[in-house]
């Protein structure tokens, strides 16, 4: 029997972890309305879990970039169980070790392109910037690995790894990191997180979104540039929502921000020193439903 769900998703940071960027999707680090959290007398979980949502966000418009967007992303998850995850910020997985406090196990994600002539993503709906002319269109990717998460305090901490490697749109290596807090009020009307979080890569993926080849060097009129491997941002994110009716009945609001700093690795590139910035702020506002049947 397919009916509504009475309580929204355990708020997760996820880093998915990557910095908020509009070409990759919502801040795998900021979560959405969907990662609510339960009530105190939540119904039995379901089976299956299905949560639809959307999340507007202003953030810039291009890792890197100065210029800002409005983007709207949309927020769908697919669950079975706690094993298997399906959505578009946190790719897809299995809780293949689910025990002790441990989650372990596959991951697949996309990380989505990059356009020259907006700089933007296909969620892009206003503004962009010119920054990236004759630099190029960079393809979707798909980003193949794993992850190890070790809850504590109750659920309330949560420590999480990523590591991936992609194909497609770029073919380097990424590992990402975060540290979550999460907590609410007693009678669960209020909820908020704090996450913070790093990404790191090697120069095949540095370059691709960073370094300045001769032949892009001179189409967009920029110094050529080599980028190597190391840290390519850190920062933090913080959510508020507000759970709609009992248990969430309603769906759920979110408030949430983030700011991330690039690393040397992508802030010395020339594209950044001339057309970018180090300093890369985002703020959202999502709205979400879940339904769970058995």
């Amino acid at each position: 029997m397919f009916r509504r769900a009475a309580a929204p998703i355990l708020i997760a940071t996820t880093l998915a972890m990557a910095p908020a960027k509009a070409q990759q999707g919502p801040a795998p680090g900021v979560p959405t309305t969907l990662q609510g959290a339960q009530a105190l007398r939540p119904p039995a979980p379901k089976t299956w879990t299905l949560g639809l949502g959307l999340a507007p966000i202003v953030a810039p418009v291009w890792q890197g970039s100065r210029d800002h967007g409005l983007s709207i992303f949309p927020d769908l998850r697919l669950n079975y169980k706690d094993a298997v995850f399906l959505s578009v910020p946190d790719g897809l997985g299995w809780n293949a070790i689910n025990r002790d406090g441990w989650k372990i196990g596959p991951l697949a994600k996309i990380r989505f392109g990059r356009q020259e002539n907006t700089g933007g993503s296909p969620f892009l709906i206003t503004g962009g910037s010119t920054a990236l002319l004759g630099m190029g269109n960079i393809g979707v990717a798909g980003e193949f690995g794993g992850f190890a998460q070790k809850s504590l305090a109750g659920g309330k901490l949560r420590l999480r790894a990523e590591v991936r490697q992609g194909t497609g749109g770029h073919d380097g290596l990424i590992a990402d990191t975060i540290i979550g807090w999460s907590d609410r009020k007693r009678d669960a009307s209020l909820l908020w997180n704090l996450s913070l979080r790093a990404t790191w890569a090697d120069s095949d993926y540095s370059n691709v979104y960073f370094g300045v080849s001769p032949v892009q060097a001179r189409a967009a009129g920029l110094p050529a540039f080599n980028t190597g491997s190391g840290l390519i941002s850190a920062g933090v994110s913080g959510a508020l929502t507000k759970p709609l009716g009992r248990f969430g009945k309603n769906g759920a609001v979110t408030l949430f921000t983030s700011y991330d700093r690039l690393g040397d690795v992508a802030a010395d590139s020339s594209l950044i020193r001339l057309r970018g910035q180090r300093d890369q702020v985002s703020v959202g506002l999502s709205y979400g439903v879940r339904f769970g049947w058995n």
